[in-house]
């Protein structure tokens, strides 16, 4: 006896098929998790949303981050009298020269103690990158493995490459600095002149002509490495500071 496929039996199999299926995403949307990053953009806890970047195997933020609460919802300090930020052996940021209108372009500069408070400054599923994470962004853009571990300006133009919007740079005056390299801003990841806040008197300085970002890698007794990025230079200088200055942070997805 042949089989035949009625309009009733044709019916059964599609709703069968449309169960299946719909189980299927509703077991997608149950494992996979719930992260702070949807596809090219990234939240913090107080609501502001930052453009995203893919470079080499790492995902980093595009934009500075201007967050005022750790992970679990503490306030981070918002200190502006140079006296008691010279003083600070906790977490703290400050917009510069305490003028709110720079928060948007620049973000807020942190000292080095909010950048790694065990609350988490970081979204979840991000964190502030490590020296070595720095490297290998370095690298990924050209950087060699002998001039990556120097404590000075080093490379080529990476510098160039991570940076962008030549507008807001201090104009350059020959043909080796930072915006006059063909490959200035091609990166994607968006690094801003938003200067920084000095450890010992709290002065805000170098808007215009420098970039500079934290790591989470200290050195005992000494400092903790940070990254320089000038308007005159196109490599990226591997510094160290002091904790309690007040530099623009970076994240880069866990």
């Amino acid at each position: 006896m042949t089989g035949k496929i009625t309009t009733n039996n044709y019916e059964d199999m599609m709703r069968y098929k449309t169960s299946v299926i719909e189980l299927l995403l509703l077991t997608l949307l149950l494992i996979i998790p719930i992260t702070s990053c949807s596809n090219d953009k990234l939240e913090d806890y107080d609501g502001n949303v930052y453009e995203i970047v893919q470079i080499g195997n790492q995902t980093w933020m595009a934009e500075n981050l201007k967050v005022t609460h750790y992970r679990d919802g503490t306030p981070i300090p918002n200190i502006t009298e140079w006296q008691r930020w010279q003083k600070l052996s906790t977490g703290a940021y400050a917009v510069y020269e305490n003028n709110e209108k720079y928060a948007q372009t620049y973000g807020y500069l942190y000292n080095w103690y909010a950048a790694t408070d065990v609350r988490n400054i970081a979204p979840r599923g991000w964190h502030v990158p490590t020296d070595a994470e720095w490297k290998e962004l370095e690298m990924t853009l050209g950087m060699s493995q002998s001039e990556v571990n120097i404590r000075r300006y080093r490379g080529t133009n990476e510098g160039s490459k991570l940076a962008s919007n030549a507008i807001l740079w201090e104009k350059g005056r020959k043909s080796g600095d930072l915006e006059f390299d063909s490959e200035f801003g091609t990166s994607g990841f968006n690094a801003l002149p938003g200067g920084s806040r000095r450890d010992w008197d709290g002065f805000f300085l170098d808007m215009g002509s420098q970039a500079e970002f934290w790591t989470a890698t200290e050195i005992p007794n000494n400092g903790a490495y940070n990254r320089l990025i000038l308007y005159n230079y196109t490599g990226i200088t591997r510094g160290i500071e002091t904790l309690r200055t007040g530099f623009p942070i970076r994240l880069v997805k866990d």
